[in-house]
């Protein structure tokens, strides 16, 4: 069997992330344009690349409908300005859309049928509420496939609590509390805004540039925290603050093979070492990512100690910490999430993904002492998915030190 050509993740751009619904900073605004918005911000950042030489596009919606239908990999690549002799196609994973996109684009790379490919993902949860729609298939009640809440995210974040103890509501809370400040603290330090592309807007009042993520809340504290009301079952323990909320936003990537990097002067930020996906009880889901982890891990030859920087999808802070229990890691080992994570940026279900490896790869430019890096995420109906990066910027000297 021939080698497989290395893969490396040579950018990664995202909108900024805006809250669903009439109030929302794109509620005027189509989902497919700002996936547009995005791939032209990616490829105006890579002007070597030959357009003509991208030779597939995947991006991925949970609910593909009206502005979120219509392949949208072929679509927004069209609208994009991309040359009409690269194809598109969209995926679906619920929340791992976008890694999604990534892995199966980078296995064609990995196998040689691809050189260069544009991976990505959106969700305009104020136009698109996830399962809007939907129609499942009454056998999973009627054959009691599932439980009647496993559709219900939030219910099954509750189950993690239930079966694990120790993941009390106040570890959930200050999880979620520092998520919010360690966003703030990362916008302060200017770590956010170069991987933005700004999006305007209309509204009553006019036209607008939408430059900053619009979800949020770096104030809160325990005390409020403390007394949010618990939607999803009476006395519960999770709330609209330890969780991600309703958001809307894009995010696109490039993914190239290291030699087609070389030819067009493109400098890769990460390189893929390993992926895995896993099936868990859709009743919770949340847990998702510690067989995927799992997977990737030994698939890699590595183990978790070999992760120096985690950036882990906050859909749910206690579904976070069941996977660092899991695997010995502290609520606030400084690895984990350094720039906070979803419960404070938001999630735009399958465009999440990417943020993940956006946020790793910038990170991975700060610390030359670590070798590998972690996305990982749980996925909606029992699922996890994990990818491995390498830091191209790793130093042997700065890791010793």
């Amino acid at each position: 069997m021939a080698e497989r050509t290395e893969v490396v993740f040579v950018d990664g751009v995202r909108t900024p992330f805006g809250r669903a619904g009439e109030k929302g900073v794109y509620w005027g605004t189509r989902a497919d344009d700002l996936v547009v918005k995005a791939m032209k911000g990616l490829l105006e950042r890579n002007p070597s690349l030959p357009l003509d030489r991208v030779d597939d596009v995947a991006v991925a919606a949970t609910t593909q409908q009206g502005d979120q239908g219509l392949t949208l990999g072929r679509t927004t690549a069209l609208l994009a300005g991309l040359p009409r002799s690269v194809p598109g196609f969209a995926i679906d994973r619920m929340c791992a859309g976008a890694m999604t996109s990534v892995t199966t684009l980078a296995g064609g790379i990995a196998f040689g049928a691809y050189d260069v490919a544009v991976a990505g993902g959106v969700e305009h949860m104020g136009r698109h509420p996830m399962g809007f729609a939907a129609d499942p298939n009454p056998r999973f009640l009627t054959e009691k496939l599932v439980s009647g809440d496993a559709l219900n995210m939030g219910s099954t974040a509750e189950r993690i609590h239930d079966r694990f103890p120790q993941l009390t509501k106040e570890r959930s809370d200050r999880f979620a509390m520092r998520s919010q400040q360690k966003l703030a603290a990362a916008y302060d330090a200017g770590h956010i805004q170069p991987d933005l592309v700004p999006v305007a807007v209309p509204s009553a009042e006019g036209w607008g540039l939408v430059t900053r993520d619009e979800a949020p809340r770096p104030e809160t504290t325990m005390e409020a925290l403390a007394g949010l009301r618990t939607p999803f079952r009476p006395h519960g323990r999770v709330t609209a603050g330890n969780s991600s909320g309703l958001n809307d936003g894009a995010t696109v990537s490039l993914l190239a093979s290291a030699e087609a990097a070389r030819e067009y002067g493109l400098a890769p930020k990460m390189r893929l070492v390993s992926f895995a996906y896993a099936g868990v009880e859709p009743e919770i889901m949340g847990i998702g990512p510690v067989p995927s982890t799992e997977k990737a891990l030994r698939k890699a030859g590595l183990t978790i100690d070999d992760i120096g920087l985690f950036e882990l999808n906050e859909a749910f802070a206690v579904q976070v910490l069941s996977l660092l229990d899991h695997f010995g890691v502290d609520d606030d080992d400084p690895r984990v999430n350094p720039w906070g994570g979803a419960i404070a940026v938001g999630h735009p279900l399958a465009s999440s993904g990417v943020r993940l490896m956006i946020q790793l790869a910038r990170q991975f430019e700060q610390h030359p002492e670590v070798r590998y890096g972690l996305t990982a995420m749980c996925v909606g109906l029992g699922q996890g998915g994990s990818v491995i990066w390498e830091n191209p910027h790793f130093d042997r000297k700065a890791a010793r030190a």
